[in-house]
This record gives C-alpha cells, sequence and structure tokens, in this order.
C-alpha cells in the first residue's frame, strides 16, 4: 500500500498530466446531468452524449418524460445499452422527482439514491459536479487505478474503494481527485493496454512494474531465441 508521500506525488503527478480533468457528460444543469449518468451505465460517456444531443432537446423537464410512451422513450435511447431498464428507470425516477420533490433534483446522497435506477456512484457525480459538494465517485476507472496504485487492496469492494480514498485524499481534493482518477484511467492507465512505460507513476506503481518485468522477460526471451 502506498504511504503518505506517495500518495502525494501520485495526485501531483495526476495534476500535472490531467490539470482540466472534468466531467464530460454534456449537461445544462442537474437534471440533465441525472439523466446522462444513468444512461452512463455500461457504456461510454460518448455514447450518452450522442444520445442526449437529441434526447435534451426533446425532454426538457420530468413531465415531458412522463408525457410519452414508454415505448418511445425507449426508441430514443435505443443505442444504450440497457436501454429497456434505464428507460423505466427514468420514467419512475421522473415520477418520484415531481411527487416529492416538485421536479426539482435534490441535493443529499440519501435523497438521492431513493431514485430509480440511482446507485453510490451516480449520486455521487451528481452531488460533486452539479451541486459542488465533495464527493468521490468510484467507477471501473477509478477503481482499476487505485488498485492498481495500491491505495487500496485487489480484494476492496467498491465501497471500500470509495471510503479508503475519502480517508487518504484531502476532502477537498476529492471531487477533482475523482475526475483526474477517470481521466488518467481512461487516457492513460487503460484497463487493456495501459501506457506503462511512458508512465511517471511506474516508480510506485506495484501493477507497473509487474508488467514492465514481464515484457522485459518475454523481450529477453525473443532475444535470446534469436
Amino acid at each position: 500500500m502506498l504511504n503518505k508521500t506517495q500518495i502525494r506525488f501520485c495526485l501531483d503527478q495526476m495534476a500535472e498530466m490531467f490539470p482540466n480533468a472534468h466531467c464530460e457528460l454534456i449537461h445544462d444543469n442537474p437534471f440533465e446531468l441525472l439523466i446522462a449518468v444513468l444512461l452512463s451505465a455500461q457504456t461510454t460517456d460518448v455514447n450518452v452524449n450522442k444520445v442526449t444531443e437529441k434526447l435534451f432537446d426533446k425532454y426538457k423537464t420530468p413531465e415531458d418524460f412522463l408525457a410519452v410512451k414508454l415505448s418511445e422513450l425507449e426508441q430514443d435511447i435505443r443505442s444504450i445499452g440497457l436501454y429497456r431498464t434505464k428507460a423505466k428507470n427514468i420514467q419512475k425516477l421522473c415520477k418520484k422527482l415531481i411527487h416529492d420533490y416538485n421536479g426539482i433534483v435534490p441535493e443529499t446522497r440519501e435523497e438521492l439514491v431513493q431514485l430509480a435506477g440511482v446507485g453510490r456512484k451516480t449520486a455521487n457525480v451528481v452531488m460533486s459536479v452539479a451541486f459542488n459538494k465533495p464527493a468521490i465517485a468510484v467507477d471501473t476507472h477509478v477503481e482499476r487505478v487505485a488498485k492498481r496504485l495500491a491505495f487500496c487492496r485487489w480484494k476492496d469492494s467498491v465501497l471500500q474503494v470509495e471510503e479508503t480514498l475519502m480517508k487518504k485524499i484531502p476532502e477537498d481534493e476529492w471531487s477533482v481527485s475523482h475526475h483526474r482518477f477517470i481521466f488518467f484511467g481512461r487516457y492513460h492507465c487503460k484497463a487493456a493496454n495501459p501506457n506503462c512505460p511512458e508512465c511517471p507513476l511506474l516508480t510506485v506503481c506495484r501493477e507497473g512494474k509487474k508488467r514492465m518485468r514481464r515484457a522485459n522477460k518475454v523481450e529477453t526471451e525473443h532475444a535470446t531465441k534469436k
């Protein structure tokens, strides 16, 4: 596990690599962000943005999403995975927003996770991005980076990863670190092909060192055979 000095080194290096890391889901208000994050489950932000470009022109409010049949909404988001489930959750979510919150997106995690299709990760994104509240949303990128760099243990659950990062990262850096972890995982430390040879964090990365040792071993074996 990384010590405090190594953690600070990682955070500072990510800040240099991705100083402008931000939420890449295109939205104009908390409601649009909520819908976009819900749609982003098991798909990419790029795919979501393609769909919401037209979706948010057609649907402006929770009432708009309830004014159409479920089948129509399904067709509007059909290109996104799990579109049937997501369409149902969107309409359920909108009903609750109207009934319990006068159509306004609530700001607390406790309230957000009561909405259909909204888990802890989605709630944390909305809290952080829409309402500027300190939070760390653990998606696949954040989890992968945190485990590869040994911020936490390989066996940790998503909740344990979140809790560990909250302990080890200063609270005023939670939100920005969340975005930098995502950018680092999305554009540099990729799942299948991480850029270990050019990584400024290689000196403290247990996974990177293992990968480099394996690569060097294979290279040496090839050279020997020649």
